[in-house]
């Protein structure tokens, strides 16, 4: 005799009419299912990490060194101890439960050895704890620092979410060019290399996709012969990865330059850290107005006709409108739709060989960044009335979704 179970009573199927074992093997099907997504969510939407990122003043930190730079080993000894401070701090609290790590994402000055930029990582099961996590972790933190063992020097935590976010707080009113971008200011930059040297750049805009210009590939679309490297240096590399896939625009046809877009798959996929993020992508409809700040970021030559930098580098630009771009001693008609201009007609800060590909990023008035445009071509680099032009991201928002699916 066999026998169906629903609800936890035994019936015996022989004795139920068709249509009610119609009906039961549909309500077990609904039960299955039913219990399937609450499990998804409380494993999968439950377990979410939280990022914060804050300015820590740490007492009781000595380092026996000579006065003068440190070494590489008391520099690491340094960045360990105030690590395992943090951990006291958060272990030793209600968040123990909650708690994953924390890292130091920015060492100080020589001359102060106690003040460190310090993301910290946790877990959130819940709606409700997402939402006051971070007035908790303030709370804990002001509650524990009072002992001394940790001083915040700025207890102005920045949750870093999904996508678009970064735990290295901007500089504000400054135009950085020829300067090293800090350690994860701009997670979401890649280098793409072939036979292990940096060709182009490129932007991670999801956890195996990369969004570059269509003529970096234009001599060369083998996958196999691509990789991509992370992190804010070339060698030594973050970590790299294989290209699998590269998919150029299928109207794009060199030598003309629009339709300058490519997505790059690779493997394996990466883990979302405070140096690995991905940046958000804007709507179709999102319209960004002219003189706006935005920043480029790159590995390429710092003048034309200069060799491309070990240390990936930033700088602050504006966005030009149409209107001047086309003025026939700028670009005139060789700006078409789904491009656009940023820099100075002044020349200086501007984009150079080995940039193409990379982001032309903008940041919203919640502290997240987008990518609005890709690093596409430019007479020259930094010259009089020939700023960069870019492939404007929202005109191909569509088919990047329709490719990636993001």
């Amino acid at each position: 005799m066999y026998l169906q179970r629903v609800a936890g009573y035994g019936i015996h199927t022989r004795d139920l009419k068709p249509w009610m074992t119609a009906l039961l093997t549909v309500l077990s099907l609904l039960m299955v299912v039913v219990t399937i997504g609450l499990l998804a969510h409380f494993l999968v939407f439950g377990q979410n990490m939280e990022y914060y990122q804050g300015t820590f003043t740490i007492s009781d930190i000595q380092v026996n060194s000579n006065s003068g730079r440190k070494s590489s080993n008391q520099l690491k000894d340094l960045q360990e101890m105030k690590e395992n401070l943090v951990d006291e701090i958060f272990i030793d609290s209600t968040l123990n439960k909650r708690y994953v790590k924390n890292h130091v994402v920015r060492q100080p000055p020589e001359e102060d050895d106690t003040e460190a930029d310090i993301g910290t990582v946790f877990q959130t099961p819940t709606t409700e704890q997402r939402t006051v996590g971070k007035k908790t972790t303030q709370s804990i933190l002001n509650q524990k620092t009072r002992k001394a063992r940790a001083l915040p020097a700025d207890v102005s935590l920045v949750q870093v979410n999904d996508c678009g976010k970064r735990v290295i707080p901007l500089i504000a009113n400054r135009i950085v060019s020829g300067n090293p971008a800090a350690k994860g200011a701009w997670p979401w930059q890649v280098s793409l290399q072939r036979s292990n040297i940096h060709q182009c750049g490129g932007t991670l805009i999801g956890n195996m996709w990369v969004v570059t210009a269509a003529h970096c590939f234009r001599t060369n679309p083998n996958p196999r012969q691509w990789t991509l490297s992370f992190g804010t240096t070339i060698n030594p590399p973050l970590m790299k990865r294989e290209v699998r896939r590269i998919i150029m625009h299928e109207r794009y046809r060199p030598p003309a330059r629009d339709h300058d877009i490519a997505l790059v798959q690779f493997s394996p996929r990466v883990t979302f850290s405070d140096e690995v993020r991905r940046i958000c992508l804007p709507e179709p409809s999102a319209s960004f107005p002219s003189n706006s700040t935005v920043y480029i970021t790159g590995f390429g030559a710092l003048y034309y006709g200069g060799e491309s930098q070990n240390e990936l580098r930033e700088a602050r630009v504006q966005i030009i409108s149409n209107d001047i771009c086309k003025q026939r001693h700028v670009y005139g008609n060789e700006i078409k739709r789904g491009m656009f201009c940023a820099g100075f007609l002044e020349g200086i800060y501007d984009a150079c060989r080995g940039d193409s590909g990379g982001p032309l990023v903008i940041r919203d008035n919640k502290d997240t960044w987008y990518l609005i445009g890709i690093v596409s071509w430019g007479d020259n680099c930094g010259q009089k009335n020939k700023p960069g032009v870019y492939t404007q991201v929202t005109y191909y928002r569509r088919w990047i979704a329709s490719k990636t699916g993001l």
